[in-house]
């Protein structure tokens, strides 16, 4: 009898943790998004949700290591692995710094995101992490593949900070089906996974956006209807970021979805090409 492969991803793709180095301590102090708090308030306030998020990401996937049989799925579970502490550790960097330059209080942006997380831990089995995990995934692979996709997502940021951000969007399009694959070789339904969806969109973006009015609070701007117009404009206007990807968010909930069925591996070439353009080549990627 021959085992149909768990790993679904293409037959060529290979990946691994890139070795980057940013500086950024100069622009984390400013609104380094073309001097808009909004939009830079927006960026900062996911980094801040980076770090826990991702090792409960990692902890997910990885608890059912033992349960691949195929090879080549337990080799991207390795390399998610690599890759999002990868992420984890860049992602902290960012967020400590920006907290130290600009005043803010780092626990009371995590506390909520921590207690949330050890309810889970506690409360749901295994495969229900595994199905937010994969919930998660799908958000930022359809939110990388916008910036990769279309120049206005960063455009006037400051280049180190946005080369941070392009860097992360690569490597979590990589990545995105890992966890995806993993939850069908362990039995994971799709009404599971459809549920995972709607709870975890919701938790993501109230999580955004109160982390967001902390920092426009302590800037003094919470209350400016210049900067909400100014955010509203970006995420669902123009360049409407959040509007752009609803169409992908929505296909998730087809009984057939999966990650791969976009294959959008030429945004990885094409970031690798400027990368090497402009000699910013990464050490150690696949």
């Amino acid at each position: 009898m021959t085992t149909l492969p768990q790993s679904q991803s293409p037959d060529d793709l290979e990946f691994g943790p890139r070795r980057k180095s940013f500086d950024i301590e100069d622009a984390l102090a400013s609104d380094w998004h073309g001097g808009s708090a909004f939009v830079t308030a927006w960026f900062n306030a996911m980094s801040l949700l980076f770090p826990l998020g991702e090792k409960f990401f990692i902890d997910s996937v990885v608890h059912f290591e033992d349960e691949i049989d195929d090879p080549r799925l337990r080799d991207e579970i390795a390399a998610f692995r690599a890759q999002e502490s990868t992420h984890r550790v860049q992602h902290q960097k960012y967020n400590e710094l920006l907290c130290k330059l600009r005043d803010y209080d780092l626990d009371r942006f995590e506390k909520n995101e921590r207690l949330r997380m050890a309810w889970a831990y506690r409360e749901l089995s295994a495969r229900r992490r595994l199905a937010g995990t994969v919930a998660n995934e799908h958000i930022t692979a359809i939110m990388a593949h916008d910036m990769l996709s279309h120049d206005d997502v960063l455009i006037g940021a400051d280049p180190q900070i946005a080369n941070l951000w392009r860097w992360h969007g690569v490597e979590e399009t990589e990545h995105k089906a890992v966890a995806f694959d993993v939850f069908l070789a362990v039995g994971g339904s799709v009404s599971e996974r459809r549920q995972a969806l709607l709870l975890n969109t919701f938790f993501f973006f109230k999580d955004t956006m109160r982390n967001l009015c902390i920092m426009l609070q302590k800037e003094g701007k919470l209350w400016s209807l210049r900067e909400w117009a100014h955010g509203f404009k970006y995420l669902f206007v123009k360049p409407g970021i959040l509007r752009r990807i609803f169409g992908a968010w929505l296909s998730f909930f087809r009984k057939d979805f999966h990650p791969w069925q976009v294959d959008n591996r030429q945004l990885v070439s094409e970031w690798e090409r400027e990368q090497e353009e402009s000699g910013q080549t990464s050490q150690g990627a696949a």
